[in-house]
């Protein structure tokens, strides 16, 4: 596919590093040289300096040919102009990155009026992530399928949890449960798990299973189910918006602290249930005099990684049962994990494995289209959800006759309002939807799981 990206920043150089590894024909467009520099010596595109909503530019970087033009720069109005003006000038899809909540609550209206194949918004996806960890204190990771029908949760293994040293067959045996223990790293080695595997204290193992079934296994390992009352955020932003209302929602009081005046103004308007407090989130006697760490949860969100790191570890210290920081810089990412603070969001990373989903879905539009992809372990690792149509090779087949791809595994299925944890004898039916690990094979279709 030949795909123009407009925008190199965070977002468009993590996108681009994703799809320049699936052959694609990528072309990277921005108007500052010094960000198109690292994508033109680290990755194979082609880098074009300009404005992306210029006619000429999008013509130089021949937009009347392209599949997809993803618009991701910095401002919004900048995105939408460049999505309506590619499509004029012949591009078949257009994907704009809408960040503000106004903007974003006609996203509808957009792909209506304006032709809109795509809208994305990190903030509230972040947001969206963040509150299924928060309904889960156990976890470091909750991602969803099927529109909340299958869920994929990742924790570590721990001594009490009376999973370790024993092979999943035989603990399986003793405990029976409807999920599956889908992936694992352990020092640094990524396992796709069989029924031999042993778990050992320590590891980052990831379960999948409908919601129901999921709240079992984990009262089996006796996790605390004590649910998540009242968190803290440290930063007024976007995804904090995004997050009041999710947790509003969810009937979870939320404690924000913010520096800036405006900000808390703007926040109290749009989170009446909220306590906005205005003050500086790093100062000791305002987190003491306020409780901050004396919430069930604390999530960091402002706009420095390095006052995200420093007060998750600070929240941590304190004994904060759940700890979750937002974090873009890759580094960052790796020490907060080294530091023992697992529940990192990355908005950026989000955003590109949603888009990837997306280019896989218009590349393979004849065949089993990928409607879900979730990075895991670095990208080591993916979670793929494909729904099955006729095009697929081995309907009606059982699993166990089939010749699978090494390093991948079919983890769970999901057959009307039915979740299905397969075994050698399941079928794959035509309108299934199918959910896939693999190590990082690029799955575009169904079929690509054979060898």
């Amino acid at each position: 596919m030949k795909i123009i990206i407009i925008g190199n920043g965070k977002v468009g150089y993590t996108l681009a590093k994703q799809l320049s590894g699936e052959f694609h024909d990528l072309v990277l467009v921005d108007q500052r040289a010094e960000a198109l520099e690292e994508a033109d010596n680290s990755l194979d595109v082609l880098c074009i300096e300009g404005n992306g909503a210029s006619i000429s530019v999008l013509l130089e970087a021949g937009i009347r040919k392209a599949d997809l033009a993803i618009a991701v720069t910095g401002y919004d109005e900048v995105n939408i102009m460049c999505c309506l003006i590619a499509k004029k000038l012949g591009a078949k899809h257009t994907v704009a990155r809408i960040r503000n909540p106004e903007y974003f609550s006609e996203a509808a209206l957009l792909k209506k009026e304006i032709g809109l194949d795509m809208v994305i918004n990190p903030e509230y996806a972040a947001a969206q992530e963040i509150g299924r960890i928060l309904r889960v204190p156990s976890a470091f990771s909750v991602e969803s399928f099927a529109r909340g029908r299958v869920e994929m949760i990742g924790f570590y293994v721990k001594e009490s949890d009376g999973l370790a040293d024993i092979s999943l067959n035989d603990y399986n045996k003793k405990n029976p449960n409807g999920v599956l223990l889908c992936a694992a790293i352990r020092k640094g080695e990524i396992f796709v798990p069989n029924g031999g595997f042993i778990p050992q204290v320590g590891d980052k193992v990831y379960v999948i299973g409908s919601q129901e079934e999921l709240d079992k296994f984990f009262r089996l390992l006796h996790r605390p189910a004590n649910p998540i009352r009242h968190v803290s955020v440290l930063g007024g932003s976007r995804i904090a918006t995004y997050l009041g209302w999710e947790l509003d929602r969810m009937g979870i009081k939320m404690k924000v602290v913010e520096i800036n005046r405006e900000k808390c103004l703007l926040l109290t308007e749009k989170l009446p249930s909220a306590l906005i407090i205005c003050g500086d989130g790093t100062n000791s006697s305002l987190l003491e005099g306020e409780g901050i760490f004396e919430a069930d949860a604390f999530v960091s969100l402002t706009n420095r990684d390095e006052e995200n790191l420093l007060m998750a570890l600070s929240a941590q210290r304190a004994g904060v049962k759940a700890v979750i920081a937002k974090m873009s810089r890759p580094n960052y990412i790796d020490l907060m994990r080294e530091a023992g603070v697992d529940s990192v969001i990355s908005p950026k990373d989000i955003t590109a494995s949603q888009i990837t989903a997306y280019v896989r879905s218009l590349a393979n539009s004849e065949g089993s289209a990928v409607e879900h992809l979730y990075k895991l372990l670095g990208g080591a690792m993916e979670a793929v959800m494909f729904t099955v149509t006729t095009a697929t090779r081995f309907l009606n087949t059982p699993l166990k006759n089939l010749n699978l791809k090494d390093g991948l595994l079919v983890a769970a299925i999901v057959r009307d309002t039915k979740t299905i944890i397969p075994d050698g004898n399941t079928e794959i039916l035509n309108g299934d939807k199918v959910i896939v690990m693999a190590k990082s094979l690029f799955l575009q279709d169904l079929n690509d799981i054979l060898q």
